[in-house]
């Protein structure tokens, strides 16, 4: 495996090699589970699912820990909102059923269960102990106005800012925390203490007095307990980098962990142009789109963009990528009903062409490999009409390889029981019933019959193939 992969810190395209030769540990920063997943998190997941799928295609062992962070300001803040609105829900339980949501969302597009995914609340030991490592190496202080809050010291660590290159001078204040007791407006939290009006179990002993963590270093201690103080990759949405990733790293660095070798980012989504916000209202929520399209349809179009370019949702997206599902789809039912039977059933051989390799190896470029996608299954087709079986038999084994790969073929199990309205259950039924009267009429040898229900079909859009195990019907792509 020749993988290149953008480096956000280098800001350049380079080769991955791994720590251990056959294994590679990811980390991915998950969700902060305030509120409902939007198409934004959906997407994010993708991304490195790709990613990991491409690594285990290649024989590589993951490690793949994505974490939830489930002690926030905005879980508290909204947790006490719905109090205020007369339906109190405790910040555990609210923080629980959205993670719920999240999970849902996940598995519904096929984005693979991670190796493990750890809470924040469960890690609260492996945080203190970092955050006193860098009191202890003065990279670290405590507010000394008794407040019980830690705060990293921005201006001892010579480095900081080296994520996204960035000068210190040039920074914004920090807004993770209020300003009370900062040396420096940049320096961000590492340990609240617990404020008056927040609830008590949202608290935990440390030797600073009651509080909890801030929020970049619950990435720091999740990271590193599972996968060890230097590992392969760490991840997530381009909107992370600062000041939450840059954060993580200068912290990690100064507590002494080697950390990330190599950080990715993925591109955010727009809607119409504008970047999607809920401020501005135009979320596209998760629950929505899965509603709005069949799964694995949802899976193409999700990651059929570059990971670091921008995913644009529009008006008619989902019937693009659906139409295109549909060609593959068609193809992968024609070629296996054609073989079936024949000495060339059975004999696919599932590998990938070397420019869909070549493609995946060049920092992911999906868009590449999904083109050789439809290509491949274009020369199948043409193969099919040809009668060249060995041909389409070569062919139909590559498209389900590579299909496979990216987690989108649609006639893989994890499908069956997707997307299916009611309308398009009657139109299955209605044209299944003219299919069978076309049928009876040929065997009948009433040719203009069957002739006039074929042109029928067609006008409508659907197109009728006859095979020797009898006549198939489809949807023209």
């Amino acid at each position: 495996m020749t993988l290149k992969l953008h480096d956000s810190k280098l800001g350049a395209l380079v080769d991955f090699t791994p720590l251990v030769p056959g294994q590679v540990g990811i980390y991915v920063c998950g969700p902060t589970v305030q509120s409902s997943p939007h198409i934004g998190h959906l997407r994010s997941a993708l991304v490195y699912d790709q990613l990991r799928r491409w690594f285990s295609f290649n024989g590589y062992t993951v490690t793949f820990i994505r974490n939830v962070t489930d002690i926030d300001d905005k879980i508290l803040i909204n947790s006490a909102e719905s109090a205020a609105a007369g339906s109190p829900e405790p910040w555990w339980a609210l923080a629980y059923r959205v993670e719920l949501e999240f999970t849902a969302a996940y598995t519904a597009i096929g984005v693979l269960p991670p190796t493990y995914e750890p809470r924040a609340t469960a890690s609260i030991p492996e945080m203190q102990a970092i955050i006193q490592r860098l009191v202890d190496n003065g990279h670290a202080y405590v507010a000394d106005d008794g407040t019980g809050d830690v705060y990293f010291d921005t201006a001892s660590w010579a480095d900081y800012g080296e994520l996204t290159h960035q000068k210190l001078d040039d920074m914004a204040p920090a807004t993770d925390s209020d300003s009370r007791g900062k040396r420096d407006v940049r320096d961000f939290a590492l340990w609240k203490g617990h404020k008056e009006g927040e609830p008590e179990t949202a608290a935990w002993v440390s030797p600073w007095g009651q509080g909890r963590p801030g929020w970049h270093i619950e990435c720091s201690a999740m990271s590193t307990k599972y996968l060890g103080t230097q590992f392969d990759i760490h991840g997530g949405g381009l909107d992370l980098r600062f000041p939450h990733h840059e954060n993580e790293l200068a912290q990690s660095r100064a507590a002494g962990d080697a950390f990330a070798n190599y950080w990715l980012h993925n591109g955010l989504v727009s809607i119409g142009s504008q970047k999607m916000s809920k401020s501005l209202g135009n979320s596209v929520f998760a629950s929505e789109l899965i509603a709005s399209a069949r799964p694995v349809v949802l899976r193409y179009y999700l990651g059929a963009n570059h990971y670091r370019s921008t995913l644009e949702y529009h008006e008619g997206a989902l019937e693009e990528a659906d139409a295109a599902v549909s060609r593959i789809e068609g193809f992968l039912e024609r070629g296996t009903r054609r073989l079936a039977g024949t000495r060339f059933a059975g004999t696919e051989e599932l590998v990938v062409p070397e420019e869909f390799r070549e493609a995946m190896d060049d920092d992911l470029a999906v868009p590449q490999a999904i083109a050789v996608i439809h290509e491949t299954v274009r020369r199948g087709n043409a193969a099919l009409d040809d009668e060249d079986l060995a041909e389409a038999a070569s062919l139909l084994g590559q498209v389900f390889a590579m299909t496979d790969v990216l987690g989108i073929n649609p006639l893989s199990p994890e499908w069956a029981t997707g997307h299916d309205s009611g309308a398009e259950r009657a139109l299955g039924t209605l044209v299944e019933r003219l299919v069978s009267d076309r049928e009876t009429a040929r065997k009948g040898r009433d040719f203009a019959t069957a002739d006039r229900i074929r042109d029928e079909l067609g006008q409508a859009g659907i197109s009728i193939e006859d095979t020797p195990t009898g006549a198939h019907w489809s949807l023209d792509g």
